[in-house]
């Protein structure tokens, strides 16, 4: 099966994380590699054929349609699977913005709900709330950023400025920025037909000292899409909503018995496939354009973009394993 679980080329500032890999270039920039690699319950557990093409193209759509909500790091985006930003430094939690109760991670509101908890992020619930159903209005519920191979914890509002993790003024900058994306994400979604549940942003703060989004936006890796014509019928009879993400790897996973403990279980073909079929129809519903996936291997078509663009210098090569 096609796909790409990581990038080699020649340049300096390698940087891997979870799904994207980024190199240092000039002028204080980096170029950002989206990979195939699917993470879910804090692991890399699949990689799934065009889902970095796809999260690259439509972070850079969505990027460009709020920039009048919040500057963000893009410069350019010269490959279909490569964005070029500004080198940030990235505040240390993760800004997740959630419309519903819902979830399978050890993070997530409903699994904390169903397991007894009332205070969840420094939000009071009340008894008796269902799985996946709507919360009266968006909340913030933030995380630290957890190294590789370590899991996010559950942070309050609060607790970011206490200990010294974003500065207050910053905070409150973050949370009008991350609502305020949040509410156009869902009324795109809507128009789109589709739900978006909850989503996670990231943010740094650009050479200048100004506040950037960074990283991706309202993807499918990011967020949970639902289907808006189905969700009331099958939320009523305890139904899992029908999904435009990666929440049926979770849930496959969570099924076989793992959250995140020792190495992930071998997904089948078909629920790596059926993955990849959602991620681009949520680019193509989302965007109103058609997905033109992009060739393989990644790293020869990347080596010619950037040379195309005068970015490689002396050092245009891929790196052999």
């Amino acid at each position: 099966m096609l796909g790409c679980d990581d990038i080699q080329i020649g340049l300096p500032g390698r940087r891997v994380g979870k799904v994207r890999v980024s190199y240092a270039l000039a002028d204080g920039r980096r170029l950002f590699v989206t990979t195939d690699r699917l993470s879910a319950f804090d692991r890399v557990v699949a990689v799934v054929p065009y889902k970095g093409q796809v999260l690259n193209q439509l972070a850079a759509w969505w990027f460009h349609q709020t920039r009048g909500i919040v500057s963000n790091h893009v410069v350019s985006v010269p490959d279909p699977n490569a964005t070029i930003g500004v080198e940030a430094r990235p505040l240390p939690v993760e800004v997740v913005v959630r419309g519903v109760i819902t979830g399978t991670t050890s993070t997530s509101l409903w699994r904390q709900y169903d397991a007894g908890a009332r205070t969840i992020y420094g939000h009071t619930f009340p008894d008796g709330l269902r799985k996946n159903t709507r919360l009266p209005e968006a909340i913030i519920t933030p995380t630290t950023k957890g190294e590789a191979g370590a899991h996010d914890e559950p942070l309050t509002c609060v607790e970011v400025v206490e200990r010294g993790l974003v500065g207050s003024e910053t905070w409150t900058q973050v949370q009008t920025a991350a609502l305020a994306l949040f509410t156009f994400g869902q009324r795109i979604a809507g128009q789109a037909g589709l739900i978006l549940a909850d989503t996670k942003y990231e943010f740094g703060i650009a050479p200048d000292g100004s506040l950037l989004l960074i990283d991706e936006m309202h993807t499918p890796d990011s967020s949970r899409y639902w289907e808006a014509s189905s969700y009331e019928d099958r939320v009523g009879r305890g139904l899992e909503p029908e999904s435009l993400d990666k929440e049926p790897i979770r849930l496959a996973l969570d099924a076989l018995g793992y959250r995140g403990s020792g190495a992930p279980p071998v997904l089948s073909s078909e629920v790596i496939a059926a993955t990849a079929t959602r991620y681009i129809a949520a680019f193509e519903r989302i965007t109103g354009m058609r997905f033109v996936p992009g060739t393989y291997p990644v790293e020869e078509r990347l080596l010619a973009a950037l040379n195309r663009e005068g970015l490689l210098g002396s050092q245009p090569r891929r790196v052999q394993e």
